[in-house]
Protein backbone atom coordinates (compact mmCIF):
# COMPACT_ATOMS: atom_id res chain seq x y z
CA UNK A 1 0.00 0.00 0.00
CA UNK A 2 1.38 3.41 -1.01
CA UNK A 3 0.61 6.22 1.41
CA UNK A 4 0.85 10.01 1.13
CA UNK A 5 0.36 12.66 3.80
CA UNK A 6 -0.63 16.20 2.73
CA UNK A 7 0.51 18.24 5.70
CA UNK A 8 0.09 21.78 6.98
CA UNK A 9 -2.49 23.05 4.48
CA UNK A 10 -5.86 24.76 4.75
CA UNK A 11 -8.31 22.06 3.69
CA UNK A 12 -11.78 22.63 2.21
CA UNK A 13 -13.87 20.00 3.97
CA UNK A 14 -17.66 19.91 4.54
CA UNK A 15 -17.99 23.44 3.16
CA UNK A 16 -15.45 24.91 5.58
CA UNK A 17 -11.76 25.83 5.48
CA UNK A 18 -9.87 23.96 8.20
CA UNK A 19 -6.16 23.73 9.11
CA UNK A 20 -5.69 19.98 8.97
CA UNK A 21 -3.91 17.12 7.19
CA UNK A 22 -5.05 14.56 4.60
CA UNK A 23 -3.73 10.99 4.48
CA UNK A 24 -4.03 8.99 1.26
CA UNK A 25 -3.71 5.21 0.97
CA UNK A 26 -3.32 4.01 -2.62
CA UNK A 27 -6.07 5.78 -4.59
CA UNK A 28 -8.39 6.82 -1.74
CA UNK A 29 -8.54 9.36 1.07
CA UNK A 30 -7.89 7.36 4.24
CA UNK A 31 -8.21 10.04 6.89
CA UNK A 32 -8.55 13.80 7.44
CA UNK A 33 -7.34 15.21 10.75
CA UNK A 34 -4.39 16.21 12.88
CA UNK A 35 -1.70 13.88 14.28
CA UNK A 36 -2.16 11.37 11.46
CA UNK A 37 0.43 8.58 11.16
CA UNK A 38 3.50 9.15 8.96
CA UNK A 39 3.34 8.07 5.32
CA UNK A 40 5.68 6.93 2.54
CA UNK A 41 5.58 10.44 1.12
CA UNK A 42 4.86 13.76 2.82
CA UNK A 43 3.58 16.67 0.72
CA UNK A 44 4.17 20.05 2.37
CA UNK A 45 1.06 22.21 1.89
CA UNK A 46 2.03 24.99 4.34
CA UNK A 47 0.28 28.26 3.35
CA UNK A 48 -1.52 26.39 0.54
CA UNK A 49 -5.16 25.54 -0.12
CA UNK A 50 -6.00 21.81 -0.28
CA UNK A 51 -9.30 21.35 -2.13
CA UNK A 52 -11.36 18.63 -3.76
CA UNK A 53 -10.41 18.43 -7.43
CA UNK A 54 -12.44 20.98 -9.38
CA UNK A 55 -15.36 19.74 -11.50
CA UNK A 56 -16.04 21.26 -14.93
CA UNK A 57 -19.24 20.04 -16.58
CA UNK A 58 -18.47 21.74 -19.90
CA UNK A 59 -15.33 21.10 -21.98
CA UNK A 60 -14.54 20.42 -25.65
CA UNK A 61 -11.75 17.91 -26.25
CA UNK A 62 -12.14 17.72 -30.08
CA UNK A 63 -11.07 14.06 -30.39
CA UNK A 64 -11.87 12.24 -32.63
CA UNK A 65 -12.17 14.35 -35.73
CA UNK A 66 -10.51 17.65 -34.86
CA UNK A 67 -7.26 16.70 -33.14
CA UNK A 68 -5.48 19.64 -34.78
CA UNK A 69 -7.41 21.80 -32.26
CA UNK A 70 -7.07 19.58 -29.17
CA UNK A 71 -6.66 15.96 -28.10
CA UNK A 72 -8.15 14.16 -25.11
CA UNK A 73 -4.64 13.88 -23.68
CA UNK A 74 -3.82 17.59 -24.10
CA UNK A 75 -7.27 18.71 -22.96
CA UNK A 76 -7.22 16.53 -19.85
CA UNK A 77 -3.66 17.65 -18.99
CA UNK A 78 -4.84 21.26 -19.35
CA UNK A 79 -7.73 20.46 -17.00
CA UNK A 80 -5.30 18.98 -14.44
CA UNK A 81 -3.09 22.08 -14.78
CA UNK A 82 -6.13 24.18 -13.89
CA UNK A 83 -6.95 22.03 -10.84
CA UNK A 84 -9.80 20.05 -12.44
CA UNK A 85 -9.99 16.31 -11.78
CA UNK A 86 -13.43 15.64 -13.29
CA UNK A 87 -14.83 17.04 -16.55
CA UNK A 88 -17.88 16.59 -18.78
CA UNK A 89 -16.91 16.33 -22.47
CA UNK A 90 -19.34 17.73 -25.03
CA UNK A 91 -20.36 15.61 -28.03
CA UNK A 92 -19.32 17.93 -30.85
CA UNK A 93 -16.63 15.52 -32.07
CA UNK A 94 -16.60 13.53 -35.31
CA UNK A 95 -18.21 11.03 -35.29
CA UNK A 96 -20.80 12.41 -32.85
CA UNK A 97 -21.55 9.95 -30.00
CA UNK A 98 -25.16 9.57 -31.13
CA UNK A 99 -25.44 5.74 -31.18
CA UNK A 100 -24.64 3.25 -28.40
CA UNK A 101 -21.64 1.90 -30.39
CA UNK A 102 -20.20 5.39 -30.92
CA UNK A 103 -20.79 6.27 -27.27
CA UNK A 104 -18.98 3.13 -26.16
CA UNK A 105 -16.05 3.90 -28.47
CA UNK A 106 -15.89 7.49 -27.19
CA UNK A 107 -15.93 6.53 -23.50
CA UNK A 108 -13.20 3.92 -24.11
CA UNK A 109 -11.08 6.54 -25.89
CA UNK A 110 -11.63 9.05 -23.05
CA UNK A 111 -10.51 6.46 -20.52
CA UNK A 112 -7.45 5.44 -22.53
CA UNK A 113 -6.20 8.96 -23.33
CA UNK A 114 -7.37 11.10 -20.40
CA UNK A 115 -5.45 11.84 -17.20
CA UNK A 116 -8.57 13.09 -15.34
CA UNK A 117 -12.05 11.57 -14.97
CA UNK A 118 -13.96 12.30 -18.19
CA UNK A 119 -17.75 11.94 -18.30
CA UNK A 120 -19.19 11.95 -21.79
CA UNK A 121 -22.32 13.73 -23.04
CA UNK A 122 -24.46 11.98 -25.59
CA UNK A 123 -26.07 14.03 -28.35
CA UNK A 124 -29.77 14.91 -28.14
CA UNK A 125 -30.30 14.44 -31.88
CA UNK A 126 -28.44 12.50 -34.56
CA UNK A 127 -25.48 14.48 -35.86
CA UNK A 128 -26.24 17.05 -33.13
CA UNK A 129 -28.11 19.25 -35.62
CA UNK A 130 -30.93 17.13 -37.06
CA UNK A 131 -34.43 16.74 -35.68
CA UNK A 132 -34.09 12.96 -35.25
CA UNK A 133 -33.81 11.97 -31.59
CA UNK A 134 -31.15 9.51 -30.43
CA UNK A 135 -31.81 6.31 -28.47
CA UNK A 136 -31.58 7.85 -24.98
CA UNK A 137 -31.81 4.53 -23.15
CA UNK A 138 -29.17 2.90 -25.39
CA UNK A 139 -26.79 5.83 -24.97
CA UNK A 140 -27.27 5.83 -21.19
CA UNK A 141 -26.45 2.10 -21.09
CA UNK A 142 -23.35 2.76 -23.25
CA UNK A 143 -21.99 5.35 -20.80
CA UNK A 144 -23.59 8.76 -21.46
CA UNK A 145 -23.80 10.82 -18.26
CA UNK A 146 -26.07 13.54 -19.68
CA UNK A 147 -27.33 14.76 -23.07
CA UNK A 148 -26.49 17.93 -25.00
CA UNK A 149 -26.30 19.35 -28.53
CA UNK A 150 -23.84 21.96 -27.31
CA UNK A 151 -22.77 24.31 -30.07
CA UNK A 152 -26.27 24.19 -31.54
CA UNK A 153 -29.64 25.08 -30.09
CA UNK A 154 -32.50 22.62 -30.64
CA UNK A 155 -34.50 24.73 -33.10
CA UNK A 156 -37.90 23.03 -32.99
CA UNK A 157 -40.11 23.09 -29.90
CA UNK A 158 -41.62 19.70 -30.76
CA UNK A 159 -38.18 18.08 -30.96
CA UNK A 160 -37.18 19.62 -27.63
CA UNK A 161 -40.42 18.52 -25.98
CA UNK A 162 -39.95 14.91 -27.13
CA UNK A 163 -36.27 14.98 -26.12
CA UNK A 164 -37.21 16.18 -22.65
CA UNK A 165 -39.81 13.42 -22.33
CA UNK A 166 -37.28 10.76 -23.35
CA UNK A 167 -34.49 12.10 -21.14
CA UNK A 168 -36.84 12.53 -18.15
CA UNK A 169 -37.82 8.87 -18.52
CA UNK A 170 -34.14 7.93 -18.14
CA UNK A 171 -33.83 10.28 -15.11
CA UNK A 172 -30.97 12.06 -16.90
CA UNK A 173 -29.98 15.71 -17.42
CA UNK A 174 -30.65 17.63 -20.62
CA UNK A 175 -27.94 20.32 -20.90
CA UNK A 176 -29.09 22.88 -23.46
CA UNK A 177 -27.18 25.28 -25.65
CA UNK A 178 -29.94 27.89 -25.90
CA UNK A 179 -29.88 29.77 -29.18
CA UNK A 180 -32.63 30.51 -31.66
CA UNK A 181 -30.86 30.68 -35.03
CA UNK A 182 -33.69 32.73 -36.57
CA UNK A 183 -32.90 35.58 -34.16
CA UNK A 184 -29.14 35.83 -34.91
CA UNK A 185 -29.46 37.95 -38.10
CA UNK A 186 -25.86 37.20 -39.06
CA UNK A 187 -24.47 38.72 -35.86
CA UNK A 188 -21.00 37.73 -34.68
CA UNK A 189 -20.96 39.61 -31.37
CA UNK A 190 -23.57 41.04 -29.00
CA UNK A 191 -25.72 43.71 -30.64
CA UNK A 192 -25.29 47.16 -29.16
CA UNK A 193 -23.01 50.18 -28.86
CA UNK A 194 -19.70 48.26 -28.89
CA UNK A 195 -20.64 46.25 -31.99
CA UNK A 196 -21.47 49.53 -33.74
CA UNK A 197 -18.16 51.11 -32.65
CA UNK A 198 -16.25 48.11 -34.02
CA UNK A 199 -18.32 48.03 -37.23
CA UNK A 200 -19.30 44.41 -36.61
CA UNK A 201 -22.74 42.82 -37.09
CA UNK A 202 -24.53 42.26 -33.78
CA UNK A 203 -26.84 39.47 -32.67
CA UNK A 204 -29.58 40.45 -30.19
CA UNK A 205 -29.50 38.76 -26.78
CA UNK A 206 -33.11 37.57 -27.27
CA UNK A 207 -31.61 34.79 -29.42
CA UNK A 208 -30.76 33.20 -26.05
CA UNK A 209 -33.56 34.35 -23.76
CA UNK A 210 -36.40 33.53 -26.18
CA UNK A 211 -35.29 29.90 -26.26
CA UNK A 212 -34.81 29.82 -22.47
CA UNK A 213 -38.44 30.97 -22.12
CA UNK A 214 -39.65 28.22 -24.47
CA UNK A 215 -37.59 25.52 -22.76
CA UNK A 216 -38.60 26.44 -19.21
CA UNK A 217 -42.26 25.99 -20.15
CA UNK A 218 -41.43 22.63 -21.77
CA UNK A 219 -39.29 21.55 -18.80
CA UNK A 220 -42.17 22.34 -16.46
CA UNK A 221 -44.51 20.23 -18.60
CA UNK A 222 -42.14 17.23 -18.86
CA UNK A 223 -40.44 17.28 -15.44
CA UNK A 224 -36.99 16.81 -17.01
CA UNK A 225 -33.88 18.07 -15.20
CA UNK A 226 -33.15 20.96 -17.56
CA UNK A 227 -29.67 22.48 -17.31
CA UNK A 228 -28.77 25.65 -19.21
CA UNK A 229 -25.22 25.86 -20.55
CA UNK A 230 -23.27 29.14 -20.37
CA UNK A 231 -26.20 31.39 -19.40
CA UNK A 232 -25.33 34.96 -20.42
CA UNK A 233 -28.28 37.41 -20.33
CA UNK A 234 -30.10 39.19 -17.51
CA UNK A 235 -33.45 38.02 -18.91
CA UNK A 236 -32.31 34.38 -18.80
CA UNK A 237 -31.21 34.76 -15.16
CA UNK A 238 -34.53 36.39 -14.20
CA UNK A 239 -36.52 33.62 -15.89
CA UNK A 240 -34.48 30.87 -14.21
CA UNK A 241 -34.97 32.58 -10.84
CA UNK A 242 -38.74 32.68 -11.40
CA UNK A 243 -38.85 29.09 -12.72
CA UNK A 244 -36.99 27.82 -9.64
CA UNK A 245 -39.50 29.62 -7.41
CA UNK A 246 -42.27 27.75 -9.27
CA UNK A 247 -40.63 24.37 -8.72
CA UNK A 248 -39.27 23.81 -12.24
CA UNK A 249 -36.34 21.35 -12.17
CA UNK A 250 -33.83 23.77 -13.70
CA UNK A 251 -30.13 24.42 -13.06
CA UNK A 252 -27.63 26.55 -14.95
CA UNK A 253 -23.97 27.40 -15.28
CA UNK A 254 -22.07 30.60 -16.05
CA UNK A 255 -18.65 30.70 -17.66
CA UNK A 256 -15.71 32.69 -16.25
CA UNK A 257 -15.55 34.87 -19.37
CA UNK A 258 -19.18 35.99 -19.06
CA UNK A 259 -18.63 36.70 -15.35
CA UNK A 260 -15.39 38.64 -15.90
CA UNK A 261 -15.92 40.48 -19.20
CA UNK A 262 -18.62 42.50 -20.96
CA UNK A 263 -18.77 43.54 -24.61
CA UNK A 264 -17.44 46.98 -23.67
CA UNK A 265 -14.19 45.24 -22.59
CA UNK A 266 -13.50 44.01 -26.14
CA UNK A 267 -10.48 46.19 -27.00
CA UNK A 268 -10.63 45.84 -30.79
CA UNK A 269 -11.85 43.56 -33.56
CA UNK A 270 -9.94 40.66 -31.98
CA UNK A 271 -11.08 37.06 -32.47
CA UNK A 272 -9.80 36.02 -29.02
CA UNK A 273 -12.96 37.79 -27.78
CA UNK A 274 -15.28 35.91 -30.16
CA UNK A 275 -17.35 33.27 -28.41
CA UNK A 276 -20.84 31.81 -28.39
CA UNK A 277 -22.80 33.07 -26.55
CA UNK A 278 -20.97 36.37 -27.09
CA UNK A 279 -19.86 38.69 -24.31
CA UNK A 280 -22.98 40.64 -23.29
CA UNK A 281 -23.62 44.09 -21.81
CA UNK A 282 -22.31 45.07 -18.38
CA UNK A 283 -25.80 44.82 -16.84
CA UNK A 284 -25.99 41.20 -18.07
CA UNK A 285 -22.64 40.50 -16.40
CA UNK A 286 -23.86 42.03 -13.14
CA UNK A 287 -27.05 39.92 -13.34
CA UNK A 288 -24.93 36.77 -13.66
CA UNK A 289 -22.95 37.74 -10.55
CA UNK A 290 -26.17 38.44 -8.62
CA UNK A 291 -27.49 35.09 -9.84
CA UNK A 292 -24.43 33.26 -8.55
CA UNK A 293 -24.63 34.99 -5.19
CA UNK A 294 -28.34 34.24 -4.67
CA UNK A 295 -28.22 30.65 -5.95
CA UNK A 296 -30.04 31.20 -9.26
CA UNK A 297 -26.84 30.31 -11.14
CA UNK A 298 -25.68 27.01 -9.67
CA UNK A 299 -22.11 26.63 -10.86
CA UNK A 300 -19.20 27.90 -12.94
CA UNK A 301 -18.19 25.86 -16.01
CA UNK A 302 -15.41 26.83 -18.40
CA UNK A 303 -16.75 25.95 -21.88
CA UNK A 304 -13.06 25.21 -22.68
CA UNK A 305 -13.06 25.56 -26.49
CA UNK A 306 -9.60 25.24 -28.07
CA UNK A 307 -9.02 26.18 -31.71
CA UNK A 308 -6.00 26.31 -34.00
CA UNK A 309 -4.06 29.54 -34.50
CA UNK A 310 -5.33 29.75 -38.09
CA UNK A 311 -8.96 29.60 -36.92
CA UNK A 312 -8.34 32.37 -34.39
CA UNK A 313 -6.15 34.71 -36.41
CA UNK A 314 -6.53 37.61 -34.05
CA UNK A 315 -7.20 40.58 -36.26
CA UNK A 316 -10.78 39.86 -37.37
CA UNK A 317 -13.78 38.21 -35.75
CA UNK A 318 -15.41 37.71 -39.13
CA UNK A 319 -14.81 34.12 -40.21
CA UNK A 320 -13.01 33.21 -36.96
CA UNK A 321 -14.15 30.23 -34.90
CA UNK A 322 -16.22 30.81 -31.74
CA UNK A 323 -14.74 30.02 -28.34
CA UNK A 324 -11.84 30.42 -25.94
CA UNK A 325 -9.84 28.05 -23.78
CA UNK A 326 -10.68 28.07 -20.09
CA UNK A 327 -9.42 25.05 -18.16
CA UNK A 328 -6.07 26.56 -17.19
CA UNK A 329 -7.20 30.11 -16.40
CA UNK A 330 -10.63 29.64 -14.76
CA UNK A 331 -9.71 29.18 -11.11
CA UNK A 332 -6.85 31.72 -10.95
CA UNK A 333 -8.93 34.37 -12.74
CA UNK A 334 -12.01 33.77 -10.58
CA UNK A 335 -9.96 33.66 -7.38
CA UNK A 336 -8.05 36.84 -8.25
CA UNK A 337 -11.01 38.90 -9.47
CA UNK A 338 -13.83 37.56 -7.28
CA UNK A 339 -12.30 36.34 -4.00
CA UNK A 340 -9.42 38.82 -3.74
CA UNK A 341 -11.75 41.40 -5.33
CA UNK A 342 -14.23 40.96 -2.47
CA UNK A 343 -17.18 39.76 -4.57
CA UNK A 344 -17.41 36.29 -2.99
CA UNK A 345 -15.69 34.08 -0.43
CA UNK A 346 -13.25 31.30 -1.24
CA UNK A 347 -15.77 28.80 0.13
CA UNK A 348 -18.42 30.06 -2.32
CA UNK A 349 -16.01 29.80 -5.24
CA UNK A 350 -15.07 26.22 -4.32
CA UNK A 351 -18.74 25.31 -4.04
CA UNK A 352 -19.44 26.76 -7.52
CA UNK A 353 -16.42 25.06 -9.10
CA UNK A 354 -16.40 21.72 -7.32
CA UNK A 355 -19.12 20.73 -4.85
CA UNK A 356 -22.22 22.05 -6.67
CA UNK A 357 -21.43 20.65 -10.14
CA UNK A 358 -20.56 17.27 -8.63
CA UNK A 359 -23.75 17.14 -6.56
CA UNK A 360 -26.08 18.43 -9.29
CA UNK A 361 -24.72 16.07 -11.98
CA UNK A 362 -24.74 13.10 -9.61
CA UNK A 363 -20.95 12.64 -9.67
CA UNK A 364 -20.93 11.08 -6.22
CA UNK A 365 -17.18 10.41 -6.08
CA UNK A 366 -16.25 14.03 -6.87
CA UNK A 367 -16.53 17.44 -5.22
CA UNK A 368 -15.92 16.42 -1.59
CA UNK A 369 -12.89 15.44 0.49
CA UNK A 370 -14.04 12.53 2.68
CA UNK A 371 -12.45 9.31 3.93
CA UNK A 372 -13.28 6.53 1.48
CA UNK A 373 -13.63 8.87 -1.53
CA UNK A 374 -11.11 8.84 -4.41
CA UNK A 375 -8.03 10.96 -3.71
CA UNK A 376 -8.92 13.60 -6.33
CA UNK A 377 -7.21 16.58 -4.76
CA UNK A 378 -5.72 19.90 -5.88
CA UNK A 379 -3.25 22.06 -3.97
CA UNK A 380 -3.46 25.75 -4.89
CA UNK A 381 -0.91 28.47 -4.16
CA UNK A 382 -2.98 31.48 -3.12
CA UNK A 383 -0.08 33.74 -2.16
CA UNK A 384 2.30 33.81 -5.14
CA UNK A 385 1.44 36.16 -7.99
CA UNK A 386 2.06 34.71 -11.43
CA UNK A 387 1.47 35.83 -15.02
CA UNK A 388 -0.79 33.73 -17.23
CA UNK A 389 1.64 32.79 -19.96
CA UNK A 390 0.97 31.13 -23.29
CA UNK A 391 4.17 29.09 -22.96
CA UNK A 392 2.81 27.42 -19.79
CA UNK A 393 -0.45 26.18 -21.32
CA UNK A 394 -0.80 22.42 -21.77
CA UNK A 395 -3.83 22.74 -24.07
CA UNK A 396 -3.11 22.79 -27.80
CA UNK A 397 -5.28 25.92 -27.93
CA UNK A 398 -3.88 29.27 -26.82
CA UNK A 399 -6.99 31.28 -27.79
CA UNK A 400 -7.51 32.99 -24.45
CA UNK A 401 -8.10 36.71 -23.77
CA UNK A 402 -6.76 36.40 -20.20
CA UNK A 403 -3.18 35.61 -21.25
CA UNK A 404 -0.88 38.20 -19.66
CA UNK A 405 -3.09 38.74 -16.58
CA UNK A 406 -1.41 38.77 -13.15
CA UNK A 407 -3.14 36.16 -11.01
CA UNK A 408 -3.09 34.31 -7.71
CA UNK A 409 -4.43 30.80 -7.13
CA UNK A 410 -2.48 28.67 -9.59
CA UNK A 411 -2.36 24.91 -9.04
CA UNK A 412 0.84 23.45 -7.58
CA UNK A 413 -0.20 19.81 -7.57
CA UNK A 414 -3.18 17.83 -8.88
CA UNK A 415 -3.88 14.24 -7.85
CA UNK A 416 -6.37 11.91 -9.54
CA UNK A 417 -6.99 8.65 -7.68
CA UNK A 418 -3.94 9.48 -5.57
CA UNK A 419 -1.62 9.76 -8.61
CA UNK A 420 0.12 13.00 -9.60
CA UNK A 421 -1.33 14.20 -12.93
CA UNK A 422 0.04 17.75 -12.71
CA UNK A 423 2.92 19.21 -10.73
CA UNK A 424 4.30 22.71 -11.04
Amino acid sequence: MTTKLIKGGTVFVNGHLVKTDVRIADDKIQAIGNDLPAADETIDATNKLVAPGLVDVHVHFREPGQTYKETIEAGSKAAAHGGFTTVGAMPNVDPVPDTPARMQAQTSLNQKEGVVHIFQYGAITHGRTSEELVDFHGLKQAGAYAFSNDGSGVQTAGTMYQAMEGIAKEKMILAAHVEDDSLLFGGIMNAGKRAEELGLPGAPSVSESAQVARDLVLANATGVHYHICHVSTKESVAMVRFAKSQGVNVTCEASPHHLLLADQDIPANNSYYKMNPPLRHEDDRQALIEGLLDGTVDMIATDHAPHSQAEKSKDDMRGAANGITGSETAFPMMYTKFVKGGICTLEQLLNWMSTNPADIFGLHEAGHLEPGKPADIVIFDLTTQRTLNEADYLSKGVNNPFTGEQVYGTADLTLVDGKVVYQR
